[in-house]
């Protein structure tokens, strides 16, 4: 189940007076072109790793059983709570400290592997009771086997965060397409030698260790006595990513958790289907970005010019795609579901409406808590998710009495509740104005609206005895055509100036003023 980012309140009190290493980075055109060059290659990476995925996938889910995927699966929401931890947010830190010497470096590689034992050890202790629990006799053997990657990927960390410190997005887009392709094909050959639900786990392991021999080829900082006065601050800045990964890990699940256990498996099969309909387009073009920005978000961290010129410029990109493309589903939802699914689906389209105009709020705010992590705000990243740990659950219990479309009314009450705290404290930190913020969005708003009244129109104008798949293409076609129309008419400049930094790799001046 996609989910979305952390939005990860006071300042690191350690912070550098200067930071000369950032200069080398400043350069605004040099930073531009691989700002967009890192998103064009990600892109790229993911996009090709997602195709192969799924084709392979429905050859592998004909050779594998249900219950083989269910099996890893199970283990699988246990480790994406442990490999927070286990990672101990050392690459944020390392991306976005960027006066640390070399020797902390080291110290905070050795302290990496020292994390990731500790992962190991406490993740085979844990396996027993996780089988007792799930009351899965097949499983601890599973976790234990899985808790391996800990052990692999320690090593990977820091040369990680190195690489994407240094801008070295090209390569890294090539280790994900190396990774992907070494675990497919070896759950591939698996599965077809009758290797079971085994397959599957021995490929999440060739794909971590490919993934280490690649990035150590590369990048290897080599190992040093971890000395905590001198990796303090790394450490105090990484123990707040962890403490914000792991309270939203757990606030995220927690819509889902409510669902299954007061509404019961149908309710929550209608739910899951709602929230990945509503939130797949925002989280593929959102999560491209949001893996590239952090890099030079911390490249540019004293330059808040800089700053809100990015912020201003990748939010009016991101909410150009990501609010027609979730608010037009949202119209559309009571024709495309039962076409797509089938009528014994239609209790999905409400629960889907509301969580795809959630999704069009939540597209735009995924960049705050990068924005503030630069910045150092990790402390107050670390309360706000912790914040958002309490409001978010206690909103789901409440609407659950409404059923599935009131769990998915908590997030359009809670996550504001949660954000606004995110926007005053970053627009302080970087002197950016409201309206300066509300221009960015405004393009995409005003084609979204007129989108919405004209397929509304539509709807109401349109028989309802007319074929469902014809009155479906007919609505997204005026839909796609009106906001085109519309942004083309009164916003030529701002979506000619995206396809200028597309073509040229770099940003021009009508987005940067």
């Amino acid at each position: 189940m996609d989910k979305p980012e952390p939005i990860i309140l006071k300042r690191t009190t350690e912070r550098p007076a200067a930071r000369p290493s950032v200069a080398a980075f400043t350069d605004v055109a040099t930073v531009d072109k691989h700002l967009v060059g890192g998103i064009a290659w990600t892109a790229a990476a993911k996009w090709s790793n997602q195709i192969l995925s799924w084709a392979f996938m429905l050859i592998v889910a004909r050779l594998l059983s249900p219950s083989d995927f269910g099996l890893v699966g199970i283990a699988a929401i246990y480790f994406d709570l442990a490999t927070n931890f286990s990672e101990f947010g050392l690459g944020s830190a390392i991306v976005t400290l960027r006066d640390l010497s070399g020797e902390q470096v080291r110290g905070l590689n050795t302290f990496s592997l020292l994390a990731s034992l500790v992962g190991f050890v406490f993740s085979c202790g844990a396996a027993i009771p996780l089988g007792v629990f799930f009351r899965s006799p097949q499983l601890p053997p599973v976790v234990v086997a899985m808790s391996a990657s800990f052990l692999i990927s320690g090593f990977q960390t820091v040369p990680k965060a190195l690489l994407q410190k240094k801008f070295q997005f090209r390569l890294l887009s090539i280790i994900d397409a190396v990774q992907a392709l070494a675990q497919t094909l070896a759950v591939l050959v698996l599965a077809l030698r009758g290797f079971g639900h085994w397959a599957l786990v021995i490929g999440i392991l060739v794909a971590a260790m490919t993934r280490t021999v690649c990035l150590l080829a590369w990048c290897h900082p080599g190992f040093a006595r971890p000395r905590f006065g001198a990796i303090k601050r790394a450490v105090t800045f990484s123990w707040h990513v962890v403490v914000s990964r792991m309270a939203w890990t757990t606030y995220t699940d927690a819509d889902f958790i409510v669902a299954g256990r007061v509404l019961g498996t149908a309710s929550l099969g209608a739910y899951t289907f709602a929230w990945n309909l509503a939130n797949a387009p925002v989280d593929k073009i959102s999560s491209v970005v949001t893996g590239v920005t952090p890099a030079f978000f911390s490249a540019v961290q004293t330059d808040h010019a800089a700053l809100r010129r990015y912020l201003r410029t990748l939010t009016e990109g991101l909410s150009m795609i990501t609010i027609p493309t979730t608010l037009g589903l949202a119209l559309v939802a009571s024709e495309f579901v039962p076409l797509a699914l089938g009528r014994k689906w239609e209790g999905v389209v409400v629960p889907l409406q509301i969580l795809a105009c959630y999704a069009s709020f939540r597209s735009i705010t995924t960049l705050l808590g990068q924005v503030l992590t630069a910045l150092g705000e990790t402390r107050f990243v670390m309360w706000n998710t912790l914040a958002a740990f309490v409001l978010l659950p206690t909103a789901f219990v409440i609407g659950s009495r409404w059923g599935a479309a009131g769990i998915a009314w908590g997030w359009i009450v809670g996550y504001p509740l949660v954000a606004l705290p995110l926007y005053r404290r970053t627009f302080r930190e970087i002197n950016m104005r409201v309206s300066e913020y509300f221009g960015a969005v405004r393009p995409s708003l005003d084609g979204s609206l007129a989108m919405a009244a004209f397929v509304l129109l539509l709807k109401w104008a349109l028989p309802s005895t007319w074929p469902l798949l014809f009155r479906f293409g007919l609505e997204v076609l005026t839909g796609a055509v009106t906001y085109c129309i519309l942004m083309l008419a009164f916003h030529r400049d701002r979506v000619l100036a995206f396809w200028y930094l597309i073509q040229k790799k770099g940003i021009p001046s009508p987005l940067i003023e």
